[in-house]
């Protein structure tokens, strides 16, 4: 039913526990208020007048927004970063190979753009001679807008993270594809990650991806050893009823979630002034005015769907489709009882990997990054890189001031090899 969302009951605390898990907004709840910026601190940069405008042309760079229609109807909005500070290093006889970097759940392309320029890895790999795109899925700030529905109309909202995969990054790859005639390399984080495998298992985008970069790789969950995860999970099931009226999942915009997590933290006896090393992972290398710039511009939409079906992922070591709560409803969708299952290990075993994951990262655990790896047991051995960083924790991979030289350095390298 158009606009509908239905959901198996078990699920709905695990939504909520997702929440906790990807939001890497979350922080210091006293000190910011529930969404907010320290309190004293002048007002900070934001992507009011659009990402390029406020977080790549002050570098000095060129940047260029692309707005891309899906076929079920969404406009996406994409940077375009087409060359480095100096306009030189492009290989391949002055033709750059075109990257997309793909971020994580309720956040947006500004992720990447957090740091000074020589930290920030659009900007890192443009100097490197690469074409640079980011992707900004639906919902998220700059792609509210649809064909025919508004955000406010709940069936705007009627969507998981299995349309991010068959329209959402289809549309972005046939965008770059049709204006470069190249192959794609894929760079994604966290939920990022989880997308793309699931792209390519479905072989839709094999013929137009040269090479994938996930980092923090997310796919499966049951590890996670972050604790207010499971407070998440086993103690607040009716209070999550609630948010099944909101289509729209909206941290910003809801005293109910933030009054979710002070309760959280109240029950866990955890110090929610480290709230985000608390469901991150410790991570080693984060600059304090980095995390308050991050602050003034995320958390970002989703839909109440997907982060539903965000739980659903973490119940089990499988990837599977939207669950729609009974067998019956689950025919009607899919022509079989349980949702058909996105297999990993079809991704093409000669199609460039690497993989960068952290040694105290809570969400991509080590243990389930692992059970990961052990789906390409079959991939080209030669076609698969594996980088652990013993030290590195979920947001040091898109934030961390020494991410340069220990993790964007040897995805440059890698990129290049697949010339």
């Amino acid at each position: 039913m158009a606009g509908s969302v239905m959901v198996p009951s078990v699920s709905i605390g695990l939504a909520l526990c997702v929440l906790i898990f990807f939001a890497l907004s979350l922080k210091p709840l006293e000190a910011r208020g529930t969404f907010g910026r320290l309190a004293g601190k002048p007002p900070q940069r934001t992507a009011s007048g659009g990402i390029c405008a406020s977080s790549v042309h002050i570098y000095g760079y060129k940047c260029e927004e692309h707005d891309v229609v899906t076929q079920d109807g969404y406009i996406l909005n994409m940077q375009r970063i087409p060359e480095g500070r100096t306009g030189t290093g492009a290989g391949d006889g002055g033709k750059r190979q075109p990257v997309l970097i793909q971020h994580g759940i309720l956040v947006d392309g500004m992720s990447w753009l957090l740091n000074p320029a020589d930290q920030n890895l659009p900007l890192i790999l443009a100097d490197q001679g690469f074409e640079v795109w980011m992707g900004n899925t639906r919902g998220t700030r700059f792609s509210r807008r649809h064909k025919y529905l508004d955000p406010s109309q709940r069936a705007f909202w009627n969507w998981s993270w299995d349309e991010l995969v068959s329209y959402d990054l289809p549309a972005m790859f046939d965008h770059i594809h049709g204006l470069t005639g190249q192959k794609i390399h894929y760079l994604g984080h966290s939920l990022g990650t989880l997308i793309g495998f699931a792209s390519f298992s479905e072989k839709g985008l094999v013929d137009k991806v040269r090479s994938a970069a996930m980092l923090s790789p997310v796919a499966y969950l049951s590890h996670m050893t972050t604790v207010i995860g499971d407070i998440a999970a086993k103690s607040f099931l009716a209070e999550a009823t609630s948010i099944l009226g909101w289509a729209e999942f909206n941290p910003k915009s809801s005293g109910l979630v933030g009054g979710f997590i002070k309760a959280i933290c109240l029950k866990a006896g955890i110090d929610c002034y480290d709230l985000l090393s608390v469901i991150t992972g410790k991570n080693c290398c984060l600059n304090a005015s980095t995390i308050d710039l991050f602050l003034a511009n995320e958390p970002q939409s989703t839909s109440t769907k997907n982060m539903i079906h965000l739980a659903q992922t973490v119940r089990v070591k499988e990837l599977r489709k939207y669950n729609y709560g009974s067998s019956d409803h689950n025919i009607k969708y899919y022509g079989q009882a349980i949702p058909p299952a996105y297999n990993i290990s079809a991704i093409p075993h000669d199609l460039p990997l690497f993989f960068s994951y952290g040694g105290l990262d809570s969400l991509a655990d080590v243990k389930d990054v692992e059970f990961l790896l052990d789906q390409f047991k079959y991939h080209d051995i030669d076609k698969m890189n594996v980088q652990f960083v013993n030290d590195y924790a979920h947001a040091d991979f898109i934030m961390g001031v020494t991410a340069k030289d220990v993790v964007y350095n040897q995805v440059a390298t890698f990129f290049k090899r697949q010339a």
